[in-house]
Formats: structure tokens, sequence, C-alpha cells
């Protein structure tokens, strides 16, 4: 290996961070480059629309590490830095400031960038987007006792928002333009029960109401809907979805299908060339087809389990997909993809706020909503891992212990 040689990291969030941690505890002992865009080191976002909003933290908080460990492991942190192209003939990253670093092999953690909405009026000041620190800090300081926040997109990112501002005594109203919140990730029951928790904790929901544009002056004061009503407010939030960033990856020739096309291990196209975390499109052999993934646990798991395959591991990455939400007293815990089911099978009852949603297709369970039951998801990770079917009678018996559906 050359002195300027070695691995390059483009991308300095959870997944980047994770990987780098990954690599010198595998015992690589070459050069390693992190480039990141952001002048903060590698950090966690699941905060950004939970405590960091709701509370009083600093952004450090939410860090993987301080500078100082970096420094000892000796990691050439890039930060406010950004790759402007890949040279994959070349090994070489380019970066915007004219430097030049090569690779022996490269890893891209580009993650996801928020999808915005081409409406009059959008680019007004009070419209915000949340997806990085400062976006968290400059929506915490307008949360006001009393302010009017309008949040268009009813996923749970936009309700864990809305949550928080409520927790603050904000006037909330959540504009969603599907019939049900969260329809990409939940049953339309289990949507329907977390829309009735914030109408009781005070938020107005509405639900099949598109967004047509913003108004205001010198900032926006009002939100105008398709349908004519307009709502007075001091501050928007839209929060309706990402797309991965797939740009350096496309301009250097890798496949590229909604996401970085990767094999298990998570290779690209390209031999030397790897990708991980939201901008990702992997295969995964427990589902048995491929997936893109925008969660903390994918982030973090699959980019210490790439990060091993490029240090001379040949362990294909493959995990159930878990996902978490906290709204309210409420920890909504999801695994497996609910995208198709047959039957739902309900375990507990939801006037208690305390249930789980087993979705089963062919009478194979495939994912899993829990709500304030983290236990239930435990099992039902191994139940979807397992792929067998399940004794659905037994499946909605609180009195049947889940653990013995895995003995059977």
């Amino acid at each position: 290996m050359t002195a300027d040689s070695g691995f390059v990291v483009i991308g300095a969030g959870q997944a980047g961070g994770r990987a780098v941690e990954a690599m010198r505890k595998a015992g690589f002992a070459g050069r390693i480059v992190l480039v990141g865009e952001e002048p903060h080191v590698p950090y966690e976002r699941p905060p950004l629309s939970k405590q960091l909003l709701s509370g009083d933290d600093g952004p450090e908080t939410t860090y993987l590490r301080d500078r100082g460990f970096y420094r000892e492991q000796d990691i050439d942190l890039r930060l406010g830095a950004r790759a402007s192209a890949i040279d994959p003939s070349a090994r070489r990253v380019l970066l915007a400031d004219g430097d030049e670093l090569a690779y022996d092999k490269l890893l891209i953690t580009t993650g996801s960038r928020v999808r915005r909405l081409a409406i009059s009026g959008a680019e007004l000041p009070g419209v915000f987007y949340l997806r990085d620190i400062e976006d968290a800090l400059a929506i915490r300081a307008r949360l006001a006792e009393g302010a009017a926040l309008a949040v268009v997109g009813g996923g749970y990112i936009g309700l864990e928002v809305a949550a928080a501002a409520r927790s603050r005594g904000c006037r909330v109203t959540v504009l969603e333009m599907e019939p049900v919140v969260m329809n990409r990730v939940v049953a339309p029951e289990v949507g329907r029960f977390f829309a009735d928790v914030h109408a009781a904790q005070g938020a107005e929901v509405r639900t099949g109401t598109t967004v047509s544009g913003f108004a205001g002056d010198r900032r926006v004061d009002e939100v105008v809907c398709s349908d004519g009503t307009r709502l007075t407010v001091d501050l928007v939030v839209i929060g309706i979805g990402i797309m991965p960033n797939t740009a350096l990856a496309e301009a250097a020739g890798l496949a590229v299908d909604d996401g970085i096309v990767v094999d298990e291990f998570g290779r690209t196209s390209d031999p030397e060339i790897f990708a991980a975390g939201d901008v990702a499109r992997h295969y995964n052999p427990l589902l048995g087809r491929q997936i893109r993934l925008e969660s903390w646990q994918n982030a973090q798991n699959q980019a210490i389990a790439v990060a091993r395959v490029m240090c001379g591991s040949n362990v294909a990455y493959a995990e159930v997909p878990w996902f978490w939400s906290d709204q309210y007293d409420l920890n909504l815990q999801m695994t497996g993809v609910a995208d198709r089911w047959d039957q739902i099978v309900y375990r507990g009852d939801m006037e208690d706020r305390r249930f789980t949603a087993f979705y089963l297709l062919d009478g194979v369970l495939v994912a899993a909503n829990s709500v304030n039951l983290p236990r239930d998801v435990r099992y039902a990770r191994k139940l979807i891992e397992s792929g067998a079917r399940v004794d659905r009678d037994a499946l909605a018996d609180p009195a049947v212990p889940l653990k013995t559906l895995l003995e059977a």
C-alpha cells in the first residue's frame, strides 16, 4: 500500500462514522480518510426530531465520538469538504477544493436529502425542512409557547415534530395528503390510532389534504390548501420524505436504481467501491430481494458489516429491518417490511395503548408494529427471520408467550 492510498469514505454521517470505527476495530492499519460536507463530526439523526427538538440538549449530545477519537485512531477527518467526483479508473476522489484522494477501496455513505415541495412560497423564511443539526436548532428556536406550526407530511418524522412542538406549547396542525398518517410504514388502523393520539394531545390532524402554496410578505404567515382553505401560521415544517444522494455514483458510472445498487456484501458494480446506509439499495438474503432502507439500524449495522468486508471479512449483511418512533408517551417499534400482507393479527388492545399488529402473508409473519411492547418486537424479528408459518390464534393471545412460537 502506498503512503497516499488506503480507504476513503465519502459521507460523514452515522454510516460513515460507524464504518471508520469498524475498520480500525477490524485491524486495518492503513490510511483512512472520512469526507463530510457538514462541519460536525459524525452524529445520529434520530435525536433531531426527538430529544434535540423537544429538549434543551446541545448538538454534541448527538455525536458518535468527539474529535479526539478520530485523532487517536489516526483517521483523517475532512469536515466541511465536498466530494465533487469519483474517478474509478484512477481510483481517486476529487474534492471541490481541488484536492485529490487516492484509494484502494472506497465506501460511499452519502445518505439522503429531503424531498422538497415545488410550490409557490416554499422559499419564504419560516418554511423549514428537518435533515441536519442546524435545521433542528433553527426549528427549536421558533417553537415558542403559543406559536402556530403547520407540519406538512404525516410520516413518522412529521408526527415526531408535531409531538415535540406540542410539548413546547405550540398550536399544531398536521397536513397529510393520504387518507391516513404514516401510510408508508403502518396499516391504516394503526395510522388512525396515532392520528387520534395526536388529536387527544391537542394537535389537529387533517388527512386527505394537499398544500398548494405558502403566503406571506417577509416570511410565511399562511398555508394555502388545494381546497381553498387557508391556515394562519408562524412557521412550517415540511416532511414529505427523502431521496438517496446518488449523483456521485451515477456520474462515476455505478449501477443506480433508487439508490446505489449493491450486493449483500455492500459491493457496487465496481468491485473496489462499496456503499452503505440510506444511499444503498442492497440485496437482503432474509427478504430475498433488493431493498433500500432509511433507518438508524441499517445506517449503523450495514456500514459496520461492509467496513469489515472491505477489511477481508466474507460475512454478508443480513438483518430483519427495524425502525422506531417516539411520540408523546408512545414508543412505536416496527420490524420487517409492511409493504405486502394479506392479514393483520392484533395482540393487545389499542385502548390500552399497548398492542402489537402482526402482518402475515400466506401465513408467514413479514412485519410487526408494536406500541409500548418492545419485547414483542424482539420475538417478532426472530419469527420473521425464521420464515416459519405461525399459529394465528396463538399470535393474537397475550396469554401465549411469543417465545413459545419460536419453539413450535
